[in-house]
């Protein structure tokens, strides 16, 4: 498990507005360039990897505690994620601070599958530096 936190400038109204819809992802999750097929509990993010292709990957709601709690999991049958990931779960959680700001924390739960297991140190570095800027993007988001 892996986890960051960080207290934005906004209301937990307001960050809300933003990490509760996933329509606005490309906004502040990194590597998101669009979001397709948005429903009531699941949605498809289109992603650039380092070398420029498009992956898609797709989420389904876990959880929602509006404006507290939202857990997330990636589908991961029969997708390229398959071979390396057993199951992916984000989860994200608001606490106000005062009357104006918001502690966000943001956990990741990757369960690594066969010989992937080998590579726990590089994915948990990865996840550390992709919440990281997931907090940094959701901040930018929730300033505008």
């Amino acid at each position: 498990m892996t986890r960051a936190s960080r207290v934005l400038s906004a209301t937990p109204a307001q960050v809300w507005a933003v990490l509760g819809d996933p329509h606005h992802l490309p906004r502040w999750w990194p590597r998101v360039t669009r979001v397709e097929a948005v429903d009531a509990g699941s949605w498809t993010a289109v992603l650039t990897s380092d070398r420029g292709a498009s992956i898609r990957a797709d989420y389904r709601l876990l959880a929602e505690e509006p404006p507290r709690r939202r857990s997330w999991a990636q589908d991961l049958a029969g997708t390229p994620f398959e071979r390396i990931l057993a199951e992916s779960i984000t989860e994200a959680r608001l606490e106000p601070v005062g009357s104006d700001r918001t502690s966000v924390t943001l956990e990741a739960r990757q369960q690594l599958r066969g010989r992937s297991r080998l590579g726990r140190p590089l994915v948990r570095r990865a996840a550390r530096k992709q919440l990281a800027d997931a907090l940094e993007g959701l901040e930018r988001a929730c300033a505008r």
